[in-house]
Formats: structure tokens, sequence, C-alpha cells
């Protein structure tokens, strides 16, 4: 089943839908951005992780005849984009494919920044428990040292109020 994904430059890029995932062909959309086909499939397929997953399918053409077709998986057709140097694209799409490079900077940006930011909060509240933690065993070794002075003191109390040699003028 194909499905529309993204439109640049006024042109519709669809991409199939199966039960293995969406794939995108790569061709329409460096006609679309005015690169040079040939060159893009090299670059991916000398992409580590890109050619791991860069796949050929069979698609009808307008002109309803089949065509192999050289497909990316949705989830990479972004770091793909992001790999295309404005410089190397038509003049029409010098701006959207800038423009496209700078939200992925920010993007990125925020996704990292947050990583660190959690890490940070997560830090400082480790670091507060560990206190409140230290505080704690503080108390409880004060509180057990009261007891035992408690304990000797009723000890001594018990002690002294079952003397059997009391004499009668003690007090009671």
């Amino acid at each position: 089943m194909k499905i529309s994904i993204m439109k640049i430059n006024d042109t519709e890029i669809f991409a199939e839908s199966t039960e293995n995932g969406i794939f995108v062909p790569i061709k329409p959309i460096c006609i679309a951005i005015g690169v040079a086909y040939e060159r893009q499939y090299t670059k991916i397929q000398e992409d580590e992780i890109l050619s791991s997953v860069i796949t050929l399918r069979v698609t009808t053409g307008a002109d309803e005849k089949q065509y192999e077709i050289v497909c990316l998986p949705l989830m990479y057709i972004y770091g793909w984009l992001f790999t295309i140097n404005p410089k190397n694209v038509a003049p029409e799409a010098k701006e959207t494919v800038t423009r496209y490079r700078m939200e992925c900077y920010q993007t990125l940006y925020r996704h990292f920044e947050s990583l660190r930011n959690k890490t940070l909060l997560e830090r400082e509240t480790e670091a507060k428990l560990l206190e409140e933690e230290a505080h704690i065993e503080e108390e409880e070794k004060s509180l057990r040292t009261r007891k035992k002075e408690i304990d000797i003191e009723l000890a001594t109390l018990q002690q002294q109020r079952l003397n059997p040699n009391k004499s009668l003028f003690d007090s009671i």
C-alpha cells in the first residue's frame, strides 16, 4: 500500500507500507531536491549503517510497468537526508535542505540536552537521597545510643526496686 510521507519542493514523496515496515524510495527524493541519484546511492552503499538496511523493492510505475527501486526504511530516511550537503542540491531546494538540516541540528541538541539534564537531575536526586540516608543513619546511631542509656537506667531502677535488702526507711 502506498502512503504519502512528505512533500519536498512541491513533489509528493510516497512510501510503501508493508507488514515489514514502511519503505521509502530514494530516487524520487533525489529528483525532488536536485541531487544525483547515483551519487546518493553510492553514499548509502558506503555507509556502514545505511548499507545494512537498504532494500530493493518491486513497484508499479505510473506507466503500469514493474520497476525495482532502491528503498530505505522510513526510520533511516531522515538521517540520510541530514547527510546531504545543501551546496550539492538544486538551487530551488537549497533553502529547504538547509532549513531541514538546521531543524535536525536543533532536534539532536534538544534530544541529547534532555538526556544530559535527566542524568544531572538523577545525579542530584541520588546525592540528596544519599545525604538523607546518611542523616538517618546518624539519627539511628544516636537513637541506639540513647536506647542503651535508657536500658541501663531501667535496669538500675528495676534492680533497686527488686533489691531484697531494702530497708523500711527507704522511700517507696
